[in-house]
């Protein structure tokens, strides 16, 4: 083994780890972290495989293995971004019904003093 191999293996299961402690203390939701958890996974199995990402991206037809990884990226995080704008959609919209029901409330103390 490389000594880039060895230290990325190191790295990348000290972010594994740091990925489960930060869901178990709360401050990552799981439905967010199953992104993360695969990534690094993903990044463990290239790091013991190191031919592996060579014989993938012949699979894909990609002739250059690092466009292959870029592309990749691109495409988790277009996906990502999605699914954060539908969250901020959602919550936008919960945000506006509670203040309209607040306004409301508000409206209707008044009106009873």
């Amino acid at each position: 083994m490389n000594r880039i191999q060895i230290i990325t293996i190191f790295v990348t299961i000290a972010l594994l780890l740091y990925i489960s402690r930060l869901i178990i203390k709360g401050k990552l939701r799981e439905e967010y972290s199953i992104v993360w958890c695969i990534s690094t996974l993903v990044l463990v199995i290239f790091s013991f495989w190191r031919d592996g990402l060579a014989i993938v991206s012949k699979l894909f037809g990609v002739v250059e293995p690092p466009n292959l990884i870029f592309t990749a990226c691109m495409f988790v995080v277009i996906i990502y971004l999605l699914h954060l704008s539908v969250v901020a959609s959602k919550l936008q919209k919960q945000n506006k019904s509670m203040a309209q029901q607040i306004a409301q409330l508000k409206q209707k103390l008044e009106n009873d003093i």
